[in-house]
């Protein structure tokens, strides 16, 4: 078996287990759908930025929290894949680990990018989210690009870790500052300076301000450093996760 035929059978395990699990992919969408409706839509009655509601405003944002919160639970799979077996028998088969890490990064990228779609449906349909064939295009390549990295990183910590309760307590700790610190709830040119230094150095701020720039038209830092910024958390996150499974010991 080739690397590419390794690569792919990788990945069509892991979308199999996505569609089988209806909680899963049901609760997925729905989260996200929550922040919009109940807290969107309940500040949105008396907030505007840029001429927009704040539902709209933090659509890009929901987005991005989709992919981050989706795409670092799977590392949740590496944990129990180990405690069940399964990965052990995934990694000794004769192809390198790199094989198995990519396929489950791009199984990773794949959920991400059906739940975006769904949501840029929604948005379209009842937020007055001006979706076009092409600003769809742009968005969806921000969401993929920053979950390569945040799905990178949720590999890496799931390699790392034998126990799905430090797993949970790991992932809580990495994920709300990213949330809460990417400006995806509120705009960040009047921050104080402590924050603004924190917001900067967020890679999932570029992120949610590729798909602000993408859906919206309004940007922070612009599309050149947003993708410059995503490709090198994608880079780095992406080799010492692939270096985590190389050297990860399943007893």
């Amino acid at each position: 078996m080739s690397a590419l035929e390794g690569i792919l059978a990788i990945w069509q395990r892991e979308f199999i287990v996505y569609t089988r699990e209806r909680e899963r992919s049901i609760s997925s969408v729905v989260t996200p759908l929550i922040w919009l409706f109940a807290f969107g839509a309940g500040l949105g009655a008396s907030i505007s930025i840029s001429g927009l509601n704040y539902q709209q405003f933090i659509f890009p944002g929901i987005m991005a929290m989709n992919v981050l919160f989706t795409s670092m639970f799977y590392g949740m799979y590496v944990v129990w894949d180990k405690k069940l077996d399964v990965l052990k028998e995934i990694l000794i088969a004769p192809q390198p680990r790199w094989v198995a890490f990519t396929g489950k990064v791009l199984g990773g990228l794949t959920i991400c990018a059906v739940q975006v779609t769904i949501l840029m449906i929604v948005g379209a349909l009842f937020m007055n989210i001006p979706i076009t064939p092409m600003s769809y295009l742009f968005a969806l390549f921000g969401a993929l690009l920053f979950g390569v990295g945040s799905a990178s990183l949720g590999l890496f910590i799931g390699a790392n870790l034998n126990s799905p309760d430090s797993f949970s307590l790991v992932m809580s700790f990495v994920m709300w500052p990213l949330f809460l610190t990417s400006g995806a709830l509120y705009t960040i040119d009047k921050l104080p300076a402590y924050l603004h230094a924190v917001v900067s150095v967020n890679p999932m701020a570029y992120g949610v301000d590729l798909m602000r720039g993408a859906l919206l038209g309004t940007w922070n830092y612009g599309p050149m450093l947003d993708v410059g910024v995503l490709l090198l958390f994608g880079a780095v996150f992406f080799w010492l996760g692939k270096s985590a499974f190389e050297k990860m010991n399943l007893g």
